[in-house]
């Protein structure tokens, strides 16, 4: 009897000094704020967008196709991520996107050409533009917006 007790709390001993899975990157400082655009209309991001920047380095950017059902192949920093799944609101400017995850848009340009999403997790983010070439202003801009959002640009990836 004392041996199957001391044979549990071997193995009870030996799980609980396992290595723990490594915790996903923040690619963002998480105690500074991060912010979504308050005033939103989700028609202005339907369409097409091409991933032009994010933190994913196994992978080359993606694409969306937004609407009703939303498409997906996007760079994350786990890799490349497919899926196909409406995007829920859950405020003005944030949707819930199963598969990623909260998925907040920091910003859009004046003529919805370009936008800025994030997590507030900090572990993806990304540039979105309506075809692969993307202005260097827009870029820049964009870019100011991870940034303010406390984003780290050092690791992000242009495509």
């Amino acid at each position: 009897m004392h041996a199957i007790v001391r044979l549990t709390l071997a193995a009870l001993l030996l799980a609980a000094c396992a290595a723990k899975p490594a915790a996903e990157a923040a690619y963002r400082d998480t105690k500074r704020d991060t912010y979504s655009i308050a005033a939103f209309d989700p028609a202005r991001i339907e369409g097409h967008w091409v991933q032009v920047a994010g933190f994913g380095s196994a992978c080359a950017g993606g694409q969306m196709q937004i609407g009703a059902v939303t498409q997906y192949a996007l760079c994350l920093p786990s890799g490349t991520k497919t899926g196909k799944a409406a995007m829920v609101a859950t405020v003005p400017g944030r949707f819930d996107l199963p598969g990623i995850g909260p998925f907040w848009v920091l910003w859009t340009d004046i003529d919805n050409r370009t936008m800025v999403i994030g997590a507030p997790s900090g572990h993806y983010g990304m540039i979105l533009n309506r075809d692969a070439a993307i202005p260097a202003d827009r870029l820049n801009a964009a870019r100011d917006i991870m940034q303010f959002n406390g984003y780290d640009l050092a690791k992000l990836n242009v495509y």
